[in-house]
């Protein structure tokens, strides 16, 4: 038996725009939620097992009519894919509606793990703009770093710092998006462990959180700039007061966003004026979803430092040595970082100088591997990418040996090739082997290997 919804909640989503207890407690008690995923167009597509649906308001984004075992997919070890809810994904339109995609940005994801709406933005974004998707959390910043990579685009930097420490870019960026920490009633039919923890109180302190993370990034976003605020929360408190709140300390003038009938999305506006947008479960194939955005009007534009410490090059013979594993259709700018060869967009190196010198930096562009005194030794980061050269030597495995691989268990290939090979499964990297006379070392990631069995 589904648990009851708090009944403290259900008084105080009366009356708000689209809200219909009923129909609300109804969708709840069926235990029943849609399963959604979002390709990566930078990879090639796999096919999920049963139909599938397109969610209307996202280009990648798709319903499956089953949820199967994901642990268990190598396509989902190889970033061909993120799972991730359908109402999150109507970030999409609210970027697509307030700027140029087509244009470079620089764009802040400031509560980013585990990386949804950061391979989200990524996806959306030109190849020469820069995308830095921060965690405060450090046990979580781990698992953004991991999915950042797997999603394996050049023009991303993972970050670890408080939000008040992005004060130090004062105008640097051109959107910030804060997907802020709430109080989650908007899971509570993915998640019914979260109903437990709901109150009343904890709304109040996630509105107080709410109001200093919004308070601490917004320095960093420049003139005529785009703040997108959402959360996973119905409650007033954490969506409407907070986008009031924003239009009422800050200058920041609401973007209203258009929808499609057919959407069912529902619009609301706040004391001030605001727009914001609703997503109810017992209206829409979705999760409880709020999302707003504001455009900045004070501010100016950034000014770039005359002295910046700019990164290390690699020598001569480092670049020689990498361009054998390096598509020459992906021109990109080269930098070392303890002993590592990182690729980044070139026309972004000065950025990573102005990020280095006021941030902790996690990952930044692409880690291509080391050049050690004989052999180059590829880092799994430039399996994920697509920047790897299609000549690189590989072997093509079964879903059995796929699996064996991605445990990090010993493989015994069939291959004349001595050296690193890339392990391929249908197509999509998974990550590097090096084979020796009698065996093969598996190179995947520890801290990666799935458990899971049949």
């Amino acid at each position: 038996m589904p648990p009851l919804l708090p009944n403290q909640l259900l008084f105080s989503l009366e009356g708000l725009p689209g809200f219909d207890a009923a129909a609300f407690a109804a969708v709840h008690a069926s235990g029943a939620a849609p399963t959604s995923i979002r390709i990566n167009p930078a990879k090639p597509p796999a096919t999920p097992p049963g139909k599938i649906t397109p969610i209307p308001w996202s280009t990648f984004g798709y319903y499956l009519d089953q949820r199967p075992s994901f642990t268990l997919d190598p396509h989902f070890h190889a970033g061909t894919y993120y799972v991730q809810e359908a109402s999150s994904m109507f970030l999409e339109q609210a970027l697509r509606q307030t700027i140029d995609l087509s244009k470079p940005q620089k764009v802040l994801d400031c509560c980013a793990a585990p990386g949804g709406k950061s391979t989200l933005i990524q996806s959306l974004l030109s190849p020469d703009s820069l995308l830095v998707s921060n965690e405060v959390i450090k046990s979580r910043v781990s698992i953004l770093q991991e999915n950042m990579i797997k999603w394996g685009a050049a023009n991303t930097v993972v970050t670890n710092n408080d939000p008040r420490d992005f004060q130090r870019l004062e105008n640097y960026f051109d959107i910030i998006v804060v997907d802020a920490p709430c109080s989650g009633s908007g899971l509570f039919r993915r998640e019914p462990d979260a109903i437990d923890e709901w109150s009343a109180a904890n709304v109040g302190l996630c509105w107080q959180r709410q109001q200093r993370i919004l308070a601490d990034c917004w320095p960093a976003l420049r003139q005529d700039g785009i703040l997108i605020y959402s959360t996973c929360s119905y409650s007033r408190e954490e969506d409407e007061d907070i986008l009031d709140w924003l239009m009422t300390e800050f200058d920041a003038a609401s973007c209203r966003l258009d929808l499609q009938p057919g959407w069912n999305i529902v619009e609301t506006t706040g004391k001030k004026g605001g727009d914001g947008y609703r997503f109810y479960p017992h209206r829409l194939e979705g999760e409880g979803f709020f999302i707003a955005a504001v455009r900045k009007q004070d501010g100016a534009t950034f000014s770039t430092p005359r002295r910046l410490n700019q990164p290390e090059k690699p020598g001569k013979k480092e670049q020689e040595m990498i361009r054998s594993w390096i598509s020459p259709a992906n021109p990109s700018g080269f930098f070392v970082h303890q002993e590592q060869i990182h690729a980044l967009p070139e026309s972004r190196l000065t950025d990573l100088a102005i990020l280095q010198s006021t941030l902790y930096l996690k990952e930044a562009g692409i880690t291509l591997g080391q050049a050690a005194a004989k052999d180059f030794i590829p880092h799994h980061h430039l399996a994920m990418s697509p920047m790897v050269d299609t000549g690189v030597p590989s072997l093509s495995v079964d879903r059995e040996q796929a699996l064996q691989y991605l445990r990090k268990e010993e493989l015994h290939p069939e291959t004349i090739h001595r050296g690193w090979v890339l392990v391929q499964y249908e197509g999509r990297n998974l990550g590097w082997i090096k084979t020796l006379p009698q065996r093969a070392n598996n190179y995947y990631p520890k801290e990666w290997r799935i458990l899971k069995r049949e």
